[in-house]
This record gives C-alpha cells, sequence and structure tokens, in this order.
C-alpha cells in the first residue's frame, strides 16, 4: 500500500480536506464526536496519511499553556488521532505521530496527550510517559481543554526538549561590561540600571 503523508496547518486545509477530516473523525469515534471535539483539534497543525481509497489517518497538534512550578509552558496538545477502520493496524498511527512528534520537538516545551487504554500502546512503544489517569468526571486537562470522552482518560507526556544552557556569568559579565562601554554608560548611569533591574526581579 503506497501511502502520502504531509503537515499542513488549519489555515492551509481547504474546505474540502478539513470535511473529509471531520467525516474520518466521526466514522473512527462511532458517533462519539462533538462540536467541541472538533474545535480542540483547530488552529493548529495537522499530519494527513492518503492512500488509494482517500484520508486514511489524522492528527493534530495545538498549543496549550500549562503552569507549572511557577512557570507558564507550551505545551504541544495531540488532538484528533484517527485511522480508517479498514486501514488500521498497518501503521499508519505511527506515521501521524512521527510527523506530529517533530513539530512538537522543535515548537514545544513538551508534548500532552489523552487516550484510552488501548490507544495508549501506541504512545507508550514511542517513549510516551503516563501521567495520570483521571478519575471519570474529573478535569485533567490544561487550561481550555474540557474532560475527554468516556475511554480517554490517560493522560501521557512526552518529555521536554533540551534546553540550551545558561551562559557562564563570566561571558555574560564581560558582555554586559562591554555594552555599557559601548554606550558610553557612566558610573552613577549605571548605580541607577542596576538598582532598576534589581527591584524589577523582586516584583517578578
Amino acid at each position: 500500500m503506497t501511502t502520502r503523508a504531509r503537515t499542513a496547518h488549519t489555515a492551509d486545509l481547504t474546505p474540502a480536506e478539513l470535511g473529509a477530516v471531520r467525516a474520518l473523525l466521526d466514522a473512527a469515534f462511532d458517533g462519539d464526536f462533538g462540536e467541541e471535539d472538533w474545535d480542540h483539534g483547530l488552529g493548529g497543525i495537522h499530519a494527513l496519511v492518503h492512500d488509494g481509497s482517500g484520508l486514511a489517518a489524522h492528527g493534530a497538534v495545538v498549543m496549550r499553556r500549562v503552569r507549572h512550578r511557577g512557570r507558564w509552558l507550551r505545551a504541544g496538545y495531540v488532538e484528533n488521532v484517527a485511522v480508517r477502520a479498514d486501514a488500521r493496524r498497518t501503521g499508519l498511527g505511527g506515521q501521524v505521530m512521527t510527523e506530529l512528534e517533530r513539530v512538537i520537538d522543535r515548537a514545544y516545551d513538551f508534548g500532552a496527550l489523552s487516550a484510552s487504554d488501548d490507544g495508549a500502546r501506541l504512545y507508550t512503544s514511542r517513549g510516551w510517559r503516563l501521567a495520570a489517569v483521571a478519575r471519570p468526571g474529573a478535569r485533567a486537562q490544561p487550561a481550555g481543554r474540557r474532560r475527554p470522552p468516556a475511554g480517554r482518560r490517560g493522560q501521557h507526556l512526552r518529555p521536554a526538549r533540551p534546553r540550551r544552557p545558561a551562559r557562564p556569568r563570566a561571558r555574560t559579565a564581560l558582555r554586559l561590561a562591554r555594552r555599557r562601554c559601548a554606550l558610553g554608560i557612566t558610573a552613577g548611569q549605571r548605580g541607577v540600571m542596576e538598582s532598576t533591574v534589581s527591584d524589577s526581579r523582586k516584583s517578578e
């Protein structure tokens, strides 16, 4: 079976392409897919896999903001992953996730998704880690995400991408000194600047 995978932002999909995605999701979730579920998968990057019969698989990653230890992080939240019934267990779900994980690794602090026990096998095999299992009726999603439909309870995370190492203090001090010289900042002006910076840090 020859397949073709592509990624595109919601804004770059035609009405016909969006209609095909919606039809795939309606069929895959067997009627348990509403307008709110549809809306949660819009506004981000879509991964679409086509075969000779048309759209065979789809998934999307959209941004969610998550607060962790006093910091707001950018989470790439995976939504609306589905494979056409006659194309399941042929690796198409893996193709979709490969494209979405590439986006997550390059554009977000970490990835997150909700999955049923059956779907979780795909994600754990790819390195996603189970974070929590929500009680029925509990709200375990980041801000802006409602409780997933029944059967989609497991919260999975993809580890954060590596951060750039902090600059050594000596290099930072040297760079600041050079900048002061270039700007002609006097000692008195420097004292005012440092006091202002110190006050602003206290207020953060």
